[in-house]
């Protein structure tokens, strides 16, 4: 399962918020997207799943242009974590994550007791099933987005795109989303995500796409791409990329076995 953005233009009304951006992403690849606040990252995504209607270009989905798809098509293949969730109604956590499962059952059909099972090994999987009857509206806004994260991946998705997914979490819970994000890239999933941690890219993705001022400054393997001069101009502070003596590495970051992590040495 493919997913390309060719020659892609987005914005709202006369308002151009990306202009000409061309990427792809592949089963079993992490893509990650960086860029500063305003840059288009969130609109980008949109796009991407066909929820606003590009101004030009094309997405297409396995080879088929994404507008030729149904929405149920799509909900089946495509699923979506967002950045932020305003929680209304006292829904159980499990009866959140089964909504996931909307796509995959009859319309006016309640989910059955495999769509429980699948909700419940979610929230297993992601570390929360104690908070399976807890009110969604009375979990901490950590816990919401982890629980969001549960509920797309009951919609067993070849597909996952989530906009800043660790942005409300705890360190723990963080390199928790990534670890979880590689074994979901290693299971066959297509996940392209969102971050301003540059660490992250580091730690769980194959690819990195940087964006800034409405447009893609570059799009490859992460070493290659995430350099300081590259982290400076997106977000306008000096860092030094350094590598972790191997034995060290191993001791502390188990999501890859000789990371590099970029370190601060503050704005000019």
């Amino acid at each position: 399962m493919t997913l390309r953005a060719e020659n892609l233009s987005f914005g709202y009304g006369r308002r151009l918020v990306g202009n000409n951006i061309g990427l792809d992403l592949a089963a079993g690849e992490v893509l990650c997207l960086l860029g500063p606040n305003g840059a288009g990252k969130t609109t980008l995504f949109k796009a991407l799943l066909g929820l606003i209607r590009p101004s030009r270009g094309a997405v297409t989905l396995a080879g088929r242009p994404l507008e030729r798809w149904s929405g149920r098509d799509r909900a089946r293949l495509m699923a979506y974590v967002p950045q932020a969730h305003a929680a209304t109604f006292p829904f159980s956590v499990l009866d959140v994550v089964l909504m996931g499962r909307a796509a995959r059952i009859d319309l006016f059909s309640a989910p059955g007791e495999r769509d429980r099972t699948i909700a419940l090994d979610a929230l297993e999987t992601l570390g929360i099933a104690h908070l399976a009857h807890r009110p969604y509206t009375e979990v901490s806004g950590g816990e919401r987005q982890i629980a969001l994260i549960a509920r797309a991946l009951a919609q067993e998705p070849t597909l996952l795109v989530m906009d800043e997914p660790t942005a409300s979490l705890d360190y723990g819970n963080q390199m928790r989303v990534l670890s979880h994000v590689r074994a979901l890239a290693h299971s066959g999933i297509a996940v392209v995500l969102s971050t301003h941690n540059p660490d992250h890219a580091f730690l769980c993705a194959d690819r990195v796409a940087l964006m800034h001022e409405n447009r893609l400054l570059a799009v490859g393997p992460v070493a290659d791409i995430l350099t300081p001069e590259a982290i400076e101009r997106l977000y306008g502070v000096r860092v030094v990329i350094g590598r972790l003596p191997a034995s060290l590495a191993s001791s502390c970051a188990p999501l890859a076995p000789d990371p590099q992590f970029p370190i601060e040495e503050g704005p000019r």
